[in-house]
């Protein structure tokens, strides 16, 4: 017999509060946390690792691709704007054809590679970074509560972690969004989401494309944060 979505937990896996329902299709449904907006996909619609990895697989991100490469520049270009030089950085998540640490190493800076199917270097976790970016990652994350903990404790004070992913719109948008066919997305993000982990970790925060966070770690004794 089929379960139904209210017979599952409904906890949200950033924040920990209910969740509800918020859209369903024929494949999945998307449950919705009521503090900090963010939609999400339940364990049991999770693809398998293994087949996880084959998806992954199938993506062509090469280096030299030049449309690839303005592709990250809406993220590389306000980060490098905000580095002063030579600064040390992790690019996590980077997929099995890292660019996005090629483009800065370009620019001076040295940045770490991690990724859990094709750079696996959990070393990484011990270091402390001027600059993290996550490029396209934090809509496949399982524990996003759990991953960006780890991440802005891994960041210095004044150092910036950069998030590229597509925000979540109304739910009519949802409903005929793209994004959401891909079945390794299980995390959807919005305006208010971000703003949630703000303040949650104590970063100041700015948008300077519709699908780039940039997250500015506090420095003690500064608890200012900018939203703009």
């Amino acid at each position: 017999m089929r379960r139904s979505w209210a017979e599952a937990p409904s906890i949200c896996p950033l924040c920990g509060e209910a969740a509800g329902l918020f859209f369903e299709d024929n494949r999945r449904i998307y449950l919705r946390c009521g503090r900090c907006r963010l939609i999400f996909v339940p364990r049991r619609h999770w693809m398998a690792p293994e087949d996880e990895r084959a998806v992954y697989d199938l993506h062509e991100n090469d280096p030299r691709d030049s449309g690839y490469r303005r592709f990250l520049s809406r993220l590389t270009g306000p980060l490098l704007e905000r580095l002063p030089p030579r600064q040390a950085g992790l690019d996590f998540g980077c997929g099995p054809g890292p660019t996005l640490s090629a483009m800065l190493e370009e620019k001076g800076h040295t940045v770490d590679l991690y990724d859990p199917f094709y750079q696996n270097h959990p070393e990484v976790f011990e270091k402390q970074y001027d600059f993290i970016c996550a490029t396209e990652v934090a809509e496949h994350l399982r524990d996003p509560g759990a991953d960006f903990t780890r991440l802005f404790a891994m960041l210095k004070p004044g150092g910036w972690l950069a998030v590229m992913t597509r925000p979540a719109r109304d739910l009519q948008a949802f409903s005929q969004w793209h994004y959401i066919r891909d079945m390794t997305h299980i995390c959807f993000y919005c305006l208010e989401t971000f703003q949630y982990m703000a303040g949650r970790f104590h970063a100041g925060l700015e948008f300077r494309a519709p699908d780039v966070a940039l997250f500015r770690k506090n420095v003690p004794g500064n608890h200012q944060n900018r939203l703009t």
